[in-house]
């Protein structure tokens, strides 16, 4: 788990790989999950990249999700 310094350094926008890495959320789950909400606020997509906004997500975490 990260500590509260470096998760701040992180970037604004997570690959998949540090996105299920910093949230502990397996990479297949994740990709599926961005799959299933593209288009949501929290997703970047340039060209076949996929993007996480770090402090959305989180947001949408805390607020939604108990299980993925």
């Amino acid at each position: 788990m990260q500590n509260s310094n470096s998760y701040e350094n992180l970037p604004y926008c997570l690959t998949i790989a540090q996105a299920s890495k910093v949230f502990g959320i397996g990479e297949k789950t994740l990709r599926r999950f961005v799959k299933e909400h593209i288009r949501e606020d929290y997703i970047i997509q340039i060209g076949s990249h996929i993007r996480i906004k770090r402090e959305l997500f989180k947001k949408y975490l805390d607020e939604n999700i108990t299980v993925l």
